[in-house]
């Protein structure tokens, strides 16, 4: 899976027998420093997705290309979007739509991977953001949405915030390739975002991310080092310090000189 695009089969295969991993990206580069990682899986934002450079940069990861609700409505919209992402060289399309639209997608051959628990564009169902299946009623609705999923086609799905025991049951007892988003190490891929991975921002970090480095205080320092940088720059400027002799191009004296003589002829203003 390292030296080449794994398909859905060969992830399917995986199922149960170790952890695959899986990176939010939001740049290319971030894109291209998971592929050099040997990241299992992306999800990948349109705008990502249709540079020309992504597969060039990125060649390895099973890529995931967001359909996100709201962008698109009728199932006209999402079949357009998924066929056209697939041609830019995405593996698979992420669908939070409606179950229809999930199993016409499928109908087409389009790989879907779903969501389920907690949901961040339909939080408002399960009282915003925070765990959903701490309760018997709650679990059980889980364990009916991944159902649901599988029987409308979709070959994976998130599963984010519900308690790691009934992940794991739900895991055992689908064909689906369970991806875990604060849903515990049992399932069948865990998914991070790199923003959070990398402490790249000062906004809010979720309780099942793990911050691995400090980009934001690396950030602000090249940024002081910038604004260093410039006023050196604008003090050399100003002494006259800059630009010195090994910054410009020498003149032979005879050709100047001739230059200057015809240039004589004509006053300064």
């Amino acid at each position: 899976m390292k030296s080449m695009q794994a398909t859905v089969a060969d992830l399917l295969a995986l199922k149960g027998k170790r952890q695959l991993t899986k990176l939010r990206v939001e740049s290319l580069d971030e894109a291209e420093a998971a592929s050099l990682a040997g990241i299992d899986m992306l999800s990948v934002p349109p705008e990502i997705i249709e540079q020309r450079r992504f597969r060039e940069v990125c060649p390895t990861p099973f890529a995931v290309a967001g359909l996100e609700p709201g962008l698109y409505v009728t199932e006209e919209d999402y079949l357009r979007a998924a066929f056209r992402f697939l041609k830019l060289g995405a593996n698979a399309v992420y669908c939070g739509a409606s179950l229809a639209i999930v199993r016409r997608l499928r109908d087409e051959g389009i790989p879907v991977v779903g969501h389920v628990g907690l949901i961040p564009s339909r939080r408002t169902w399960t009282g915003g953001f925070r765990a959903v299946g701490k309760t018997y009623e709650q679990a059980l609705e889980v364990w009916r949405q991944t159902k649901a999923l599988e029987e409308a086609g979709a070959f994976a799905a998130e599963i984010e915030v519900v308690p790691p025991d009934v992940a794991e049951a739900i895991s055992r007892r689908t064909r689906l390739l369970m991806i875990s988003m604060g849903a515990g190490g049992k399932c069948d891929a865990q998914y991070l975002f790199a923003m959070d991975v990398l402490g790249s921002h000062d906004g809010h970090y979720p309780r099942h991310s793990k911050v691995y480095r400090d980009f934001l205080g690396e950030n602000r320092r090249l940024q002081q080092e910038r604004v260093s940088a410039f006023r050196e720059y604008a003090h050399d400027v100003e002494s006259g310090a800059f630009p010195a002799d090994k910054h410009l191009v020498p003149m032979n004296s005879g050709e100047f000189g001739r230059f200057m003589e015809q240039l004589s002829k004509i006053p300064e203003i």
